[in-house]
């Protein structure tokens, strides 16, 4: 018996369509921010420099120097918060001329216009499964529950700011339990962004998530299901595509929102599963073979386009096309080939009080083309393995805080020499209806429930009750 996914995506897509309109869409709004903070950085490094051509600071004004270290003293009045040297702690300049608020960022001034925001973020889940280790069947993805009972898979710190009026810069640290309470810290995310070069330009340079898709961008306080769609887990492993690396991005002139993107990477290790990844399980049984760049040919490029067209005053659609380009570390010529489309559809009406209420329909269709070398040792035949898949999921923000969600997904791919080994193979597919509660902009309690069918395994029901909490204006939600 097969889960009736067709009906399912069907009901999803009629749904949709007899609703009416959406919101202004996300892509082109953060453009616009964009070309404001620039504005703003470029006004704030105009009036610093009048400053300090009018007036001079009094001798014994306090510096705050790079090796003391900033400690935050939280405010007696409506007075802004203050450092231990004597500088300030603020949202920006023109904010400290008020009360501090707890959905301000906790922001440090340095000088001018330079500024450092902080926040945390906490997501955890407790809940049951017929599996026994969900880990090492059902739930592939790093943030993912691990285990029957409590999982806490993302702890975030996370930093942004202005380092100067052509740069803004962003970290993100991730704390991790696994099954045993032990912590692993990763460096998600630390890269620098561009804020004003010529010919609507945008350069990003770093340790960065590839602008691949919709989703594979997103950190998992911003995903709309408890767990990471089976489609990502194939083509691009439990973390996700990320890696050290550059990307250019145009603004493309035209009256909707268009931008192109090209990224390049090291594409090594494994949050670049598909890649040179030096794991068995990513070389599909096969002994990695360590490979060096040695030239252009050995980076991963990452090409993806978006586009907005507003269909109505409340209807948005957003469509967009990726690719992942690269060697893989299963032969010496070994390559993989990664396509992906994605769309996305919104409809709010003019009369939306707060953003509800709102119906949001996303879907993320990917192909994977793996070249796996011989390996005579594994005993292993050289074959091309295909891999592909997608993803559909519905939103329904029925009420001031509460959303409905539902989503279907299929994987498969053919027949390789190691599938009865490899969970990231096979035909699989899962439904996962849920409903989501947020008590404020730094909380949300989500309930889930998935539905499991694969290849290497039979039906598997969990439950799975999310928890999230935020510190710092970072993680507000955005309904």
């Amino acid at each position: 018996m097969k889960i009736p996914y067709l009906t399912l995506l069907i009901c999803a897509s009629a749904g949709v369509a007899a609703a009416s309109a959406a919101q202004i869409d996300p892509e082109v709004v953060q453009s616009l921010k964009r070309e404001l903070e620039e504005l703003r950085q470029r006004t704030r490094a105009i009036e610093e420099k009048i400053n300090q051509l009018e007036t001079s600071p009094p001798a014994d004004t306090p510096a705050i120097t790079n090796s003391a270290p900033a400690v935050l003293t939280p405010p007696a009045t409506n007075a802004p918060p203050t450092l231990a040297g004597g500088g300030t702690v603020g949202t920006n300049a023109a904010a400290l001329k008020k009360a501090w608020s707890a959905s301000d960022p906790i922001t440090v001034i340095r000088s001018g216009s330079s500024y450092m925001n902080v926040s945390f973020g906490v997501v955890g889940n407790v809940g049951w499964s017929t599996a026994s280790d969900v880990s090492k069947s059902l739930q592939l993805g790093d943030h993912d529950p691990i285990q029957r009972g409590f999982s806490l898979r993302n702890a975030e710190l996370a930093f942004d700011g202005a380092v100067d009026p052509y740069f803004k810069g962003f970290a993100n640290i991730a704390l991790k339990l696994d099954q045993n309470n032990g912590t692993d810290i990763e460096l998600e995310e630390a890269y620098l962004l561009s804020t004003s070069l010529p010919g609507n330009l945008q350069l990003k340079a770093g340790q960065f998530n590839a602008e691949f898709g919709r989703q594979n961008s997103q950190h998992p306080h911003q995903w709309a299901f408890v767990d990471q769609p089976l489609i990502l887990n194939r083509a691009f492993g439990p973390d996700g595509l990320r890696n050290p690396g550059a990307r250019l991005s145009w603004l493309a002139p035209t009256p909707n929102y268009t931008e192109l993107f090209l990224g390049v990477f090291n594409g090594q290790g494994g949050t670049a599963f598909s890649f040179r990844d030096p794991d068995m399980v990513a070389t599909h049984g096969r002994t990695p073979l360590e490979r060096n760049i040695t030239g252009p040919g050995d980076f991963l490029y990452v090409p993806h386009v978006s586009s907005s067209f507003e269909l109505t005053r409340s209807q948005t659609l957003v469509v967009g096309a990726s690719g992942a380009f690269g060697p893989n570390d299963s032969g010496p010529h070994s390559r993989t080939e990664i396509y992906g489309v994605d769309t996305y559809w919104k409809w709010k009406p003019a009369n939306a009080g707060g953003g509800f209420p709102f119906v949001g329909w996303q879907n993320e269709a990917l192909y994977r083309r793996y070249g796996a070398a011989a390996d005579a040792v594994a005993g292993l035949p050289a074959e091309t393995l295909h891999d592909w898949g997608l993803y559909s999921q519905l939103l329904y923000g029925f009420r001031q805080g509460w959303v409905a969600g539902l989503r279907g997904e299929y994987v498969d791919g053919n027949t390789g020499a190691f599938d009865p080994m490899d969970v990231y193979r096979g035909e699989r597919e899962r439904v996962s209806p849920n409903i989501t509660w947020y008590p404020s902009e730094f909380s949300k309690i989500r309930l889930q429930y998935n539905l499991d069918h694969g290849q290497l395994f039979d039906y598997e029901h969990s439950v799975w009750l999310q928890f999230e909490f935020g510190l710092g204006a970072h993680s507000a939600h955005k309904f």
